[in-house]
């Protein structure tokens, strides 16, 4: 098995809005990051290598971004150390504040690749369930086995 998560954000002007430049910048340090990062499977990309472009909500400055890696330590690392977290403590500055769950994991098949649609699914059973096998947080994570 291995881990799917998704996180979704409301950019505060479209995408190629002045205001968003500094984070429009950073996608492809970030995305390159991630390729290289231990643990990481794949993500989420359009023909631009990046997935701003793709849809889960009517809102098009709604953004999803949906990787899978081979354990949650492995996310958490890249989340939370590293480059990833220069993106983190600027968030206030690109993005608008949502009412949450904006993330989401889940255990997929090994070699399985979510949709966007699907990361928008277990965003909304989260909300309405709060965290179990289907749809969990990193503060409260579920085995694969759940």
């Amino acid at each position: 098995m291995q881990l799917a998560q998704v996180n979704v954000a409301q950019l505060v002007a479209p995408i190629d809005a002045p205001e968003i430049e500094g984070f429009v910048a950073l996608l492809d340090p970030i995305n390159a990051a991630a390729d290289r990062a231990l643990g990481f499977v794949w993500r989420l990309e359009a023909d631009d290598g990046n997935a701003t472009s793709i849809r889960a909500y009517d809102d098009e400055r709604i953004i999803v971004n949906l990787s899978v890696w081979r354990s949650l330590e492995t996310l958490r690392a890249f989340v939370f150390d590293g480059d990833h977290v220069a993106v983190l403590r600027r968030r206030r500055d690109w993005f608008l504040r949502m009412e949450p769950p904006t993330s989401a994991l889940w255990w997929v098949e090994d070699g399985a690749r979510p949709t966007a649609s699907e990361g928008r699914e277990r965003l909304e059973r989260l909300a309405a369930d709060g965290p179990t096998g289907q749809a969990f947080t990193f503060q409260r994570p579920f085995s694969p086995d759940a």
